[in-house]
């Protein structure tokens, strides 16, 4: 036994308290991954070398396992054994003096809007992608390049944004960055020099988004929203504005025709610039998505793209459209900042789509998200009586309204105790929330095979008044 100890390949402190040996175990597992002690992705020892260090059957550690496993703690694969599962853990703020805060629950389930399921990035067909552009990149595609990306990237993207989101470009117009909020970042440092001061933004979105935009100096015009998306006649001298006019976050709405012709007119007119964040152009449910509205306005309108919702934000690869009087002014700013994305992430994605697998991974997902959705909405309006979800079928979340005499911060709190971590629209509120309470519901944001535990412990917090 000493031998096998020795040799055992992963060292795994566990204390087992109790009689019952099986129970013990998993209570001692599930304690180590909550607190973060085996951290998502852990391999953990083989049935039979942990039931030899620790002196139990092995039956009893496959048991222990194959239930954790089930709970959504563990994941087990065929050939790369037993793992802490990505997603099973959300770990508490802590405290001033780093203990986490007192009475604080772990949330198992995440229904935070904002991320799409990261247990379906296709790791084969990046790895094969990636394989073959690294092959064929020639030596100069690893030294500094073009503040603007490299050029295989942009040449993609062009026929890709042209026939997917209609949007008009040309190569030489698209910069590419690190996720949205690097190309915000860009845009912030050279609008001041066109003349911009001030942008409008609508009242309900992401509050750093919107703090990212006034720390940069801008002065904010709230534009409000309804369901024709964003109000357009209170611009109040504003030079700008940023517009997520495909699916309005977080509302769901989406800019009517009229407005959207009104905005093109606005920015031809004042000579004004239009910031579209198309965050989730790609994931229309109920017909085809609208098309972008930088097709309206080429030269006013810049258009901002990630696969951040398609594929993972921990990639850090997102693009900006350009008219033609700001793309130098950007690339400079993009070569201050950091010379350039990474040409190895450019370059896989550019074969990526090339190779017609972002197409076919787009086209799965978005049928894996509408059924979510559709589970979502049914579960609702079966077992949560006067909850309403509103917005359009679209995207990785939905609005739900509560019904009479509920609270957010109540039906929130209920849901942490049931170890689901939701968000209320308040928080999404960039003046006073003017609205009913309603929660912001991630539904992509779980793994498939948490997805339903998920949404039952929402549905019983929504429930039980």
């Amino acid at each position: 036994m000493a031998k096998a100890w020795a040799i055992s390949g992963v060292d795994l402190h566990l204390e087992l308290a109790g009689h019952r040996l099986r129970a013990g175990l998993e209570a001692a597992l599930r304690e180590a991954v909550q607190t973060g002690r085996l951290a998502p992705g852990t391999r953990l020892p083989s049935s039979r070398t942990l039931a030899a260090d620790l002196g139990i059957a092995r039956n009893t550690v496959a048991e222990a396992y194959a239930q954790l496993v089930a709970e959504g703690w563990l994941t087990a694969a065929q050939g790369s054994g037993t793992r802490v599962a990505s997603t099973s853990v959300v770990l508490p703020v802590p405290a001033a003096d780093g203990q986490p805060p007192a009475g604080t629950r772990v949330a198992r389930h995440n229904l935070r809007a904002g991320s799409p399921d990261l247990s379906a990035f296709p790791r084969a067909g990046w790895l094969s992608a990636a394989r073959k552009a690294l092959s064929g990149a020639p030596s100069q595609a690893l030294g500094y390049g073009d503040p603007r990306g490299r050029p295989e990237l942009r040449t993609v993207l062009a026929a890709y944004l042209g026939r997917t989101r209609g949007v008009r470009v040309a190569p030489d117009r698209i910069v590419v960055c690190a996720g949205f909020t690097q190309g915000l970042a860009l845009l912030c440092q050279v609008l001041p020099d066109v003349g911009v001061t001030k942008i409008a933004v609508e009242d309900y979105g992401q509050p750093h988004t919107a703090g990212a935009l006034a720390a940069s100096g801008l002065a904010l015009v709230m534009l409000g929203v309804d369901d024709g998306g964003a109000v357009l006649d209170t611009t109040h001298g504003a030079q700008a504005m940023l517009l997520t006019p495909a699916h309005q976050f977080p509302l769901g709405s989406v800019l009517s025709p009229r407005r959207r012709a009104d905005a093109a007119r606005w920015a031809a007119d004042c000579g004004g610039l239009i910031i579209e964040d198309d965050y989730d152009g790609e994931f229309r449910y109920d017909r085809q998505p609208v098309g972008a509205l930088q097709a309206l306005a080429p030269e006013h309108v810049i258009y901002a793209g990630t696969v951040s919702k398609t594929l993972a934000p921990g990639l850090r690869l997102g693009w900006l459209v350009l008219p033609d009087r700001l793309t130098e002014a950007v690339a400079t700013a993009k070569a201050r900042s950091d010379a350039h994305t990474s040409s190895f992430e450019q370059l896989t994605l550019a074969e990526f789509i090339t190779s017609g697998a972002y197409d076919r991974h787009v086209r799965r997902v978005r049928l894996a998200y509408r059924r979510r959705r559709d589970r979502l909405v049914a579960a609702l309006a079966a077992h949560a009586s006067g909850v309403r979800v509103t917005g359009i079928a679209a995207g990785l979340h939905a609005v739900a309204e509560l019904g009479p005499g509920q609270r957010e911060e109540q039906v929130i709190a209920r849901a942490a105790a049931r170890g689901v971590a939701i968000e209320g629209l308040a928080g999404y509120a960039l003046r006073e929330h003017t609205r009913g309470p309603a929660l912001v519901i991630g539904y992509a944001t779980p793994p498939e095979h948490g997805y339903t535990a998920a949404l039952a412990r929402l549905v019983a917090a929504i429930r039980d008044q």
